[in-house]
């Protein structure tokens, strides 16, 4: 985190300024592509954002690290703590875990709804026992907590233009396209966790099951049943993106341009995965630097005059 960042933010104290970089840095590590967007915020804004990315990468690392070895029910009970912690420091306003700081001063600045981060643990819980999914309906559930929440917890510090309640369905439903889009690219990842994050009733309709999932997986190979399945539900994902894509104009609009970019590199993503004839198992896909680049650079520009340029007089900035 930047000394720039955190003083155009207002947080002077040391404690809590760490809390803010080790979310950061989490949010280097684990989300490339939403950093590369976030850093079009300006920066009073990023603090938060890392805040609240960086808990959801930390708390989620706690069940989905591949090279943790311990048995599930230590981490289990590592990911209890953690949200007694969480909750005890959204009650009190403080905080003394080197995350979890970060994430309570935010909560407290933005005033963000404390059910959302029950929502998330909720999530984060199913994680430990369920490896499978028998319909969408189900997986809804999950991505609720792991994903709609979080597009519900950024829009405080993003801004609307419009009253929030109007700008949620379709912040939460942008969290959702990011989520499945990652389940999409990461199927032979989650194979490697155990589990299987695409609804089984909706792989079964094209003749796919676990077992042939994990077939592909060992042998790098790709089943035409699965290219059909993936294909559908690629299809499906997009339109969860473009039931979210109304809600971007209704950013404030510093916001906008980080938006913007998060929403192209994401469907770049199920682009790539198109483009590789949907052989997400032996490999996992990503969109080239060069169209990274491509696509943010003009964001830069139209962060920059959104900066200078004064929101409408008469459609006033909403922040609560």
């Amino acid at each position: 985190m930047t000394s720039r960042e955190l003083d155009a933010a207002g947080i002077s104290e040391p404690e809590l300024r760490a809390a803010y970089a080790r979310c950061r840095e989490l949010n280097a590590a684990h989300g490339r592509t939403y950093f590369l967007a976030t850093r079009l915020l300006t920066p009073a804004q990023r603090p938060a954002i890392h805040a609240l990315y960086g808990f959801a990468r930390y708390a989620d690392e706690i069940v989905d690290d591949l090279a943790d070895t311990r048995p599930m029910a230590e981490r289990t009970a590592e990911l209890e703590e953690l949200w007694a912690q969480l909750r005890r420091g959204l009650a009190d306003g403080r905080a003394e875990h080197p995350v979890l700081a970060a994430v309570v001063d935010t909560a407290h600045r933005y005033d963000i709804d404390h059910q959302h981060f029950e929502d998330f643990m909720a999530s984060m819980r199913m994680d430990t026992d369920v490896t499978d999914y028998p319909s969408f309906d189900d997986l809804q559930r999950y991505v609720h907590g792991s994903a709609a929440v979080i597009g519900l917890q950024v829009l405080p510090v993003l801004g609307t233009v419009v009253p929030r309640r109007e700008a949620e369905p379709p912040a939460a439903a942008l969290g959702v396209a990011f989520q499945i889009t990652n389940f999409l690219r990461d199927v032979g990842e989650d194979l490697d966790r155990d589990r299987v994050y695409l609804p089984a009733d909706e792989l079964a309709a094209f003749g796919v099951d676990r077992e042939l999932l994990l077939w592909c997986r060992r042998h790098r190979r790709c089943d035409p049943r699965v290219r059909r399945a993936l294909a559908h539900l690629v299809a499906r994902t997009k339109a969860v993106y473009r039931r979210a894509a109304p809600g971007i104009p209704m950013l404030a609009p510093v916001s906008r341009p980080c938006v913007k970019t998060a929403f192209r590199l994401y469907g770049g993503i199920l682009d790539e995965i198109v483009a590789a004839d949907y052989d997400v198992l032996a490999r996992r896909v990503k969109v080239p630097n060069s169209r990274r680049l491509a696509v943010a650079l003009p964001g830069v520009g139209r962060a920059l005059v959104a900066r200078v340029r004064p929101a409408a007089p008469h459609r006033q900035i909403q922040r609560a």
